[in-house]
């Protein structure tokens, strides 16, 4: 498919009410931007995209004119193999990526198979300028770096960030909390000692006490912290 046959497609699946949904979710796309493309139909299509001759050809037309193709740019890339041919396109698109969905759609399956490949990616991600970048290297460390493969450093190249971006401050907190369910251990220090901003500390805390993977015990310890650090 090409490029120009992708978004005739889009706009023939258009959905307003969808549009008019989803724009005010992500706020850092303007309306204007948004066709209204559920995302089922995205997915469907990426499959399309990602086994056609055309597909490098969509792939490099960055920046993309509306949400849409963002999305599914990131749906083609968690199609593609192998891994040396994934990290390139993702690493040309990762500057473009401009709100959360984006970014947090982006999940390469190859990369569950080529963990120590990524370090060095991901440490050059955490020291972009790019709100999107930063955050897309700490969703990295979250998922893939929290089972098999986690090393102490990785919490403190996250506790590292600062930054008052809410989208960063918010995958901060998130890495955290999934921490605490998977790595209570070697992650509780950084609650206990102040070696997180008051407010990460606080987002990661509530979003623990949320889930169901962090035990009861652990939660009434974690509600009687207070946080070490000013905001």
């Amino acid at each position: 498919m090409t490029v120009k046959e992708i978004r005739e497609f889009l706009f023939a699946n258009r959905d307003e009410g969808y549009k008019a949904f989803q724009s005010p979710l992500i706020p850092t796309v303007p309306t204007e931007r948004f066709i209204g493309v559920r995302t089922p139909v995205l997915r469907d299509l990426a499959k399309r995209v990602a086994s056609s001759d055309d597909v490098n050809a969509f792939l490099s037309d960055l920046p993309h004119e509306n949400f849409e193709e963002n999305q599914l740019h990131a749906f083609v890339l968690s199609l593609l193999k192998p891994f040396d041919v994934c990290i390139e396109q993702v690493d040309r698109f990762l500057p473009y990526v401009d709100n959360w969905a984006t970014c947090d759609q982006l999940s390469l399956k190859v990369f569950k198979k080529s963990r120590a490949r990524l370090i060095p990616y991901v440490q050059k991600w955490l020291s972009s300028p790019h709100v999107y970048v930063v955050r897309f290297a700490i969703k990295v460390l979250m998922d893939h770096f929290l089972d098999e493969g986690f090393d102490p450093i990785y919490p403190k190249w996250v506790a590292a960030v600062k930054s008052k971006e809410y989208y960063i401050e918010m995958m901060v907190a998130w890495y955290f909390a999934t921490a605490l369910a998977k790595r209570y251990d070697e992650v509780l220090s950084y609650f206990t000692e102040g070696k997180l901003a008051a407010s990460v500390h606080k987002k990661a805390v509530r979003k623990a006490l949320e889930s169901f993977r962090v035990t009861e015990a652990h939660k009434a310890f974690l509600r009687s912290l207070t946080p070490k650090e000013g905001e």
